[in-house]
């Protein structure tokens, strides 16, 4: 077998497991399904429910720079925009960092569980090689369930807001950015990461665990710039993804470099 069928085969196996096991495909289906569509629905109704209300106030307090693309548009929509539009941005990014997360840290750690870790160990793979399809066995239902989500996210916000609005607020070219070259970056982060958590770990739960501590700081971070990202120009918006996918990518190889099958067996 050459080592790009073998990647292929841990990748493929990685993908199997994912769909066979409960325990990950549940939180990675029903939090995004929670944040995507539940939560936007009842923020939007309740946005449109209100869209009398005078946000200009508000919005006055706030850079001009940064809310002239609302303060442009009727009063009757600018709460349902902001709220729609922009405040729910965090969301988006919440997901692709949780779901590469929750992927990575089962990555090896899951393998000890399952018992599975001596064959994999075994394949006539390079580390280095063996490392990389890990993550990308992570990395890609993370970004799958992240542009799925997005479409639905999308559907249902334009939803909400088109008795306000009459048009589709949701994707704008910001958003393309962001869910297509930021999302990704950032689930790469995540996933440089937790996948060197998880060769130390003996169990996905202590993968968890320990990559909380890191984990939970970029949540927050996301969460913090995610509403200013769609506010900015598209130039700084593609840097920032670009400053975002260096950092994941120094993160990935500096693991791909550092990982051995003998510090797996160890951890």
């Amino acid at each position: 077998m050459s080592s790009v069928a073998a990647m292929r085969a841990v990748i493929a196996k990685d993908l199997t497991a994912v769909r066979r096991s409960k325990a990950v495909i549940l939180p990675m289906l029903i939090v995004p399904f929670l944040l995507l569509v539940v939560m936007p629905a009842a923020i939007g109704v309740a946005a449109r429910s209100q869209h009398g209300a005078n946000v200009t106030e508000y919005l006055n307090r706030l850079p001009h720079g940064v809310v002239a693309p609302i303060l442009r548009l009727p009063a009757r929509e600018q709460l349902v925009v902001l709220v729609s539009g922009y405040l729910l941005a965090p969301l988006l990014l919440i997901v692709p960092l949780m779901v590469a997360a929750v992927l990575a840290a089962d990555a090896f750690a899951g393998e000890k569980e399952r018992k599975t870790l001596e064959t994999l160990l075994h394949l006539p793979i390079s580390d280095r090689r063996l490392f990389v399809a890990k993550v990308l066995g992570a990395f890609l239902p993370a970004v799958a369930v992240s542009w799925i989500g997005f479409v639905a996210f999308a559907f249902t916000t334009n939803i909400a807001a088109w008795p306000v609005t009459h048009r589709i607020i949701v994707p704008t070219r910001l958003w393309a950015v962001v869910i297509f070259w930021v999302a990704p970056a950032v689930a790469a982060l995540g996933m440089g990461v937790m996948v060197r958590v998880s060769a130390r770990a003996k169990t996905a739960q202590e993968a968890n665990q320990l990559g909380g501590a890191v984990i939970l700081p970029l949540i927050f971070l996301a969460v913090g710039q995610s509403t200013g990202l769609l506010l900015v120009t598209l130039p700084i918006a593609i840097a920032i993804g670009s400053a975002v996918w260096a950092i994941a990518l120094a993160l990935i190889v500096r693991g791909a470099s550092r990982f051995t099958r003998d510090r797996v067996v160890a951890g």
